[in-house]
């Protein structure tokens, strides 16, 4: 749920100026104040000029690469006929050698090889031996966000194993969601998230061992897939990893607020929401006119450390802001309704690793911590100083962990080189 209360803000404009019809974009930025002050965005931002503020943030977007890595695209058709855009990275034919030959967990791989480990060609003619088909990683991402959140694992792993990356629906380059339209739409539910990432499995995995790997609303569509297809799990899945995530009771986070402010929230941003997702066009022209405040608000929300690189704060603005304010409020009440706490035993057999920061305000560690208590073998990670977009904060450390993952599972060589941890350099820079 990358940047939940970032996503929402107009929610609580709507809310202090009580009018946003009458109000326009004037009670759109009075609100936005008022809420970024209550959530403690500094007001000090203003004193700088909004020229100049306009100009480094476009400076930062023309000099930070991140999100710039593309893979060969894919499309998959969801259940309720929505297009979900994916894209695929293979393994380098250089390294993909031993990273094919382990995925598959095929002790046999080279039982025809002689002295130097080559395969004997007569021994495959005579057996009719096939390639063993490769892991394939699945990545889903959160909330407001899409496919290029994972830019640093992306860029540590480019080559080394198999790798899909999508957009959930209503997201990124994928379509609309469907059901979401017309008269007889119906509201989101993980559910269907979980149905969506079997459609994109199927088209872009439809074989092989795969590892799923889901940040936030991510790793919630990854409950959802083993609630309703536990045979699939059971078949072929064989690592997964749960990023800043929850199984359930997101209704009770507090994103950090005081105890009157939460009840608040809690009490009026559902019929807030509903009430913005129906002025869309008037809510994304306060959102554009208040841009430094929501940035602060994003920042808040996004990450826990102080010293962020400004271009990666800057990336994340960029993701969470191109998710239309419409979009936001329809995902919502999934959130609140999310209670996947009983399909986590579907993963028991599976190596997992759940990691989560430590100051994470969206889905707070103390979830992380709940689902490691389901999933007792499971590694668990609490990254110091980190929040919830911690694959962007931390990068290191997320890239570190999931690479040790995949080398238990087989999905690359324990000796493969992700020390670079995620660099932004594109293949042959």
């Amino acid at each position: 749920m990358g940047g939940l209360l970032s996503g929402v803000t107009g929610g609580s404009a709507g809310g202090a100026t009580g009018n946003w019809r009458k109000a326009g974009v004037a009670g759109a930025a009075i609100g936005v104040i008022a809420a970024g002050a209550a959530a403690g965005v500094a007001i000090e931002r203003l004193t700088v000029g909004r020229g100049m503020r306009r100009k480094a943030r476009l400076a930062l977007d023309s000099s930070g690469p991140y999100g710039t890595l593309r893979g060969r695209p894919g499309k998959a058709l969801a259940d309720d006929g929505t297009e979900l855009y994916y894209e695929t990275d293979e393994i380098e034919p250089e390294g993909g050698g031993a990273a094919t030959g382990a995925a598959a967990g095929d002790s046999g791989a080279v039982s025809g090889a002689g002295s130097g480990g080559a395969p004997s060609p007569r021994r495959r003619r005579l057996f009719g031996r096939r390639t063993p088909t490769p892991v394939t990683v699945v990545f889903s991402h959160g909330y407001c966000l899409n496919q290029d959140a994972w830019h640093f694992q992306r860029a540590a792993l480019r080559g080394l194993v198999r790798t899909v990356h999508w957009d959930q629906r209503s997201h990124g380059r994928s379509a609309r969601g469907v059901a979401q339209q017309g008269p007889d739409a119906v509201p989101v539910s993980i559910d269907q998230l979980g149905r969506d990432l079997k459609a994109v499995i199927d088209a872009a995995a439809p074989e092989g061992p795969l590892v799923l790997v889901g940040h936030s609303m991510g790793g919630m569509t990854m409950m959802a897939l083993a609630d309703q297809y536990p045979e699939l799990v059971r078949d072929r899945v064989v690592g997964v990893a749960l990023v800043g995530t929850s199984s359930g009771k997101l209704g009770e986070v507090n994103y950090g607020l005081p105890v009157a402010g939460v009840n608040a929230v809690r009490r009026v941003l559902p019929g807030v929401l509903k009430a913005l997702g129906s002025q869309a066009e008037l809510v994304e022209r306060g959102r554009r006119a208040t841009a430094d405040l929501f940035a602060g608000l994003i920042k808040r929300y996004s990450f826990s450390s102080k010293d962020v690189d400004p271009a990666i704060a800057r990336f994340a603005e960029r993701l969470i802001e191109s998710t239309p304010i419409d979009v936001v409020a329809e995902f919502y009440p999934a959130f609140v309704d999310h209670d996947k706490a009983h399909a986590l035993p579907v993963f028991l057999e599976v190596p997992a690793l759940v990691l989560a920061g430590e100051s994470d305000l969206v889905t707070p560690s103390s979830h992380s911590e709940a689902i490691g208590d389901l999933l007792p073998d499971a590694e668990l990670v609490l990254v110091p100083d980190a929040g919830h977009l911690v694959m962007l904060e931390r990068p290191e450390a997320v890239t570190d962990r999931l690479a040790d993952l995949l080398a238990r599972v087989g999905a690359m060589p324990a000796a493969a080189n992700v020390g670079t941890h995620g660099s932004t350099a594109q293949p042959g820079a």
